[in-house]
Formats: C-alpha cells, structure tokens, sequence
C-alpha cells in the first residue's frame, strides 16, 4: 500500500485536520489580499484582466532589487562572505541549489574547503560548485559563498564571523538565504511559507510514515490549486520541501500525482537539476 494511503489513528488525525483547517485559511487569507491588492491598483474598481491572467502565470523565481548592504552590513568595500559548515554524511541540499540560484543574481565567489578532522569527502561533494577558478579579483564579485565540509552535527551558517553566532538548521539558512533574492511577499504568504518549511524540517525529515503519509496528502491539496506549494512563484517552501524528498527517498512512485509533476517542474529547473547530480 502507498504510504500516503496509510491508516492514521484518531490523534493523527485530528492533528491532520487541524493542519489542513488552517492551510486552507491561510491560503483563503492570501486571495483575499491577492484580491485587495488588485482593487488598490485599478482605483476605478474596473480590474484589468489582462493584468490578472500575467499575475496567475507560474514563474519560477521573481526579484526585486536587494541592496545587500541592508541586509549583511557594510564592510567598507571587503567581500561579504557566507560561510557555511555541513557535514558530508548528510549535505544540505537545499543550500546547494539555493546557491545556484544566487549565481543566478549576483556575482557569487565560491569556494569549497574540507575541515582538517574530515578524513573523507566523496570527489562529487569537493566538486558541487563546480570548477573553482577564479577569474577575477576577489573585490569585483558581490558575495562570497564558502562552503566547509566539516563533523557538525547540524549545519551552521555564518556571514560575520567575528561578530556573530551561527545560523543553525538547513531550513532556517535557506529561509535566510532565499531572503537574498528580495522577493516581495505579504505576511500571509509569509506564514504560509514559513508553515511549509517547518513542516518539511519536523514532519517530513524527522517525523513518523503516518506524519509523512500526512504531508504528503497537504502537498498533494495545495498543489491542486497552484504550481508552486505557496502560489504562482517559487519560494523556499519548494526548495526545502523538494530538498527533504530527495534526502529522504520519499520521492518515488509512490508520491501523489501533483507532488510527482511539482518534482519534475523542480527538476526542469538547472538549480535544481544540478544539486540532484550530487546524490547520483
């Protein structure tokens, strides 16, 4: 029997309805201010379909300018530099594609280090960002992107070394990291996205086959009714998500229809396309 088939006791589900009660508001929520939010910008009350229809397009990723500085402080023209610290028994492979990503928006300098406890790294991992050759001087590039494999027991992100104490947990550096990109989102959408992301951490990572059977079946909802598990656009949540599945084996045949055609549409993406060769 497929897992997401599988019998829950009553607790189960009961936290199971529950969840699902307040996705759906969630997700009632975001269209209604979806909704106020094209009244505010056609003043006549008159909507302008054609604007509708292009907003109701998937899109893989939209941005919107990001003064880093804002964000990692100013170090008086030194390269800011994420560092990150992973172990190579269990890679973080949101962070990975999440990576990508950025190389997709800034002029990203990354370089790959094993800590000197490491005695083995498999050649796939030292090589994940690719041909480490640096081309330019190291003050031209926007963002350094340091990745070390390391014994941590969770993953550990800093970009202050100094002055800092480590991000920790591969869900709350992507949430980090995909703020990077200067997506606007409302505070709904946000807490939806958020939900999904916790979800993926302590359900689908680290939780029973019931709980597991459980998320699949909120995926499987929610992408009935959008592309993306949090609408029209790609957010965190889908590479978190994403992420954990192929971490997990839990994308198999046995996924429901719409969370198998999301997994393609992940994968059609390079980012995403690039992180898979790493477990291969």
């Amino acid at each position: 029997m497929p897992m997401y088939q599988e019998e829950s006791d009553p607790s189960l589900q009961a936290l199971e309805s529950r969840q699902d009660d307040i996705l759906k508001r969630l997700y009632e929520l975001k269209a209604a201010v979806d909704g106020l939010s094209k009244m505010i910008q056609t003043p006549d009350a008159d909507l302008d379909v054609t604007n509708i229809i292009q907003a109701d397009e998937p899109a893989a990723l939209s941005t919107g300018a990001l003064d880093l500085n804002s964000v990692l402080g100013k170090d008086y023209g030194a390269l800011k530099d994420i560092v990150i610290n992973a172990n190579p028994a269990s890679p973080p492979l949101s962070l990975l594609v999440l990576h990508w990503l950025l190389c997709d928006h800034y002029k990203v300098l990354s370089t790959v280090h094993t800590h000197s406890a490491v005695t083995s790294v498999p050649a796939n991992l030292l090589r994940c960002f690719g041909e480490q050759t640096r081309q330019q001087p190291r003050h031209e590039y926007q963002l350094g992107f340091t990745l070390i494999w390391k014994d941590v027991p969770k993953t550990q992100m800093k970009f202050s070394v100094q002055t800092m104490c480590p991000i920790e947990g591969e869900g709350n550096i992507a949430r980090f990291l995909f703020s990077l990109f200067g997506q606007k989102q409302d505070a709904v959408n946000l807490t939806l996205i958020d939900s999904w992301v916790d979800i993926a951490i302590f359900q689908l990572k680290e939780g029973s086959s019931k709980e597991k059977a459980a998320v699949f079946r909120s995926m499987n909802s929610a992408l009935g009714k959008s592309p993306w598990l949090a609408g029209n656009e790609l957010t965190v949540a889908d590479v978190v998500l994403w992420s954990v599945l192929q971490q997990t084996g839990g994308c198999s045949g046995t996924a429901p229809a719409n969370v198998q055609k999301w997994m393609r549409a992940c994968e059609n993406l390079a980012p995403f396309h690039t992180a898979l060769k790493l477990l291969q």
